[in-house]
């Protein structure tokens, strides 16, 4: 059974809709100043970077190590977000697993369409070799479009023979782009944040008009052979919950080493709420148990 905060934050987000209307560039206001108005972290430090040209940042909490580090890829459906919109996350997960978080601006749709995101994720990716971390000291995560994004990057990198990561991390990832899952309609009553409309303006958006089943546009649709590891979590109230159970599926039958948990009663990317909510903090903390286990 879920905490009672769970409902505190599920009113929250009905009374004042995160993703809503149909003005990309107001949608990308407002995510800024709603999460802008939280301030950062006291016990994480934060430095702005350029990783293989594009614009990051790295994120280490107090005690964290050197050696290991975390590619992340924030959501916001490929028109939205940035490093500073997920500072409370990135920061979480240095903490939790001890080590660097580097923090990725990925370019966004409209005005970058696919696959600007793709390219930019996998420089990045570079940047870290670049400059000698060792592929088994990294991970890569992200969460919604960036947990598709974590598996698209993954795939180009593979494609392009460049060595993979240790492990990789996806939090409710939106991984099907023409929005084919069942729980689309299903969870449609019961997700507060993310609905059938508002992902097909971000589509249409993030693709111009090019094919939504292309691999590193919806990984759902990718041959998933050779990847490494993956911890997929989603909340079992999300529109995107088909997304990340058929991930799953390709995965294992790709011969993936694939963890797969549907928390129950939770909502899109509730890891963001961890202040709040304590299921949050607990799945961050699972995902720090996974990636130092997996981590050389």
């Amino acid at each position: 059974m879920a905490s009672p905060e769970l409902e505190v934050v599920v009113d929250m987000l009905r009374a004042n809709p995160p993703v809503e209307g149909d003005d990309i560039l107001a949608m990308r206001a407002a995510m800024e100043a709603a999460t802008g108005a939280a301030p950062p972290p006291e016990d994480v430090a934060f430095k702005p970077v350029s990783a293989g040209g594009v614009h990051a940042e790295w994120t280490q909490a107090k005690d964290a190590d050197d050696e290991s580090v975390v590619l992340y890829l924030h959501g916001g459906g490929y028109v939205m977000g940035s490093v500073a919109t997920h500072r409370g996350l990135t920061g979480a997960l240095s903490r939790a697993t001890g080590g660097r978080v580097l923090s990725v601006d990925y370019r966004l749709g409209p005005e970058h369409p696919y696959p600007a995101a793709v390219e930019d994720a996998t420089s990045a990716y570079r940047f870290l070799l670049a400059l000698g971390v060792d592929p088994g000291n990294i991970a890569i995560a992200g969460d919604s479009a960036g947990g598709g994004l974590t598996v698209a990057a993954l795939i180009a990198l593979r494609d392009h023979n460049v060595a993979l990561p240790a492990a990789a991390v996806c939090i409710s990832p939106w991984a099907d782009l023409t929005l084919s899952g069942a729980s689309m309609e299903t969870k449609a009553a019961d997700d507060p944040m993310v609905g059938r409309e508002s992902l097909q303006l971000m589509a249409d958006a993030y693709l111009a008009k090019g094919d939504p089943k292309a691999p590193t546009a919806s990984p759902l649709f990718a041959d998933l052979v050779g990847l490494p590891p993956l911890l997929i979590q989603v909340g079992g109230s999300e529109t995107l919950l088909d997304d990340a159970t058929r991930l799953a599926e390709r995965a294992q039958f790709a011969g993936v080493d694939v963890t797969l948990e549907v928390w129950d009663e939770m909502i899109h990317v509730w890891h963001a709420f961890a202040a709040l909510l304590p299921e949050g903090q607990q799945a961050i903390d699972r995902i720090g148990d996974f990636l130092v286990a997996k981590l050389a």
